[in-house]
Formats: C-alpha cells, structure tokens, sequence
C-alpha cells in the first residue's frame, strides 16, 4: 500500500516543532548566571518566540475566500 506524502504545513509545523525542541534543549543548558547584557542568550530566547509565532501562525484556521462563481 503506498503512502501518501505529508502536506507542506504538516511538514513545517513538524520542522519547526523539531527546532523549538532542540532550542529548549540548548537554552536548558545554557551555563549560567547569565547576565542580562549576554546577547547570545538573548537571542536564544528572541529565536524562541518567533518560532513560538511561526507555530501559532500554522495552527490558526485560514479561510481563503472565493467567488461563488468563475470568472
């Protein structure tokens, strides 16, 4: 029985998923104290929610409208 491929969307909520995880991770073993001058942890934790956004934006419902009719 062959298997059909994933969606797109299913496969970018899976990738970004993935590298929210693995961010987790690198954040979680961030050494510390970690200033709050440390750009580098800062940015981990501005890449954490953007991807937090990214993920959100791909689970809302998206209605694209169309005519009832051909044009």
């Amino acid at each position: 029985m062959q298997t059909l491929p994933k969606n797109p969307l299913t496969l970018a909520r899976e990738a970004l998923r993935l590298a929210r995880s693995n961010l987790l991770a690198e954040i979680g073993s961030y050494p510390r104290p970690v200033a709050g001058c440390d750009a580098q942890f800062n940015h981990l934790l501005d890449v954490r929610r953007r991807l937090g956004l990214a993920i959100a934006a791909l689970e809302q419902e998206h209605v694209i409208p169309t005519p009832r009719s051909p044009n």
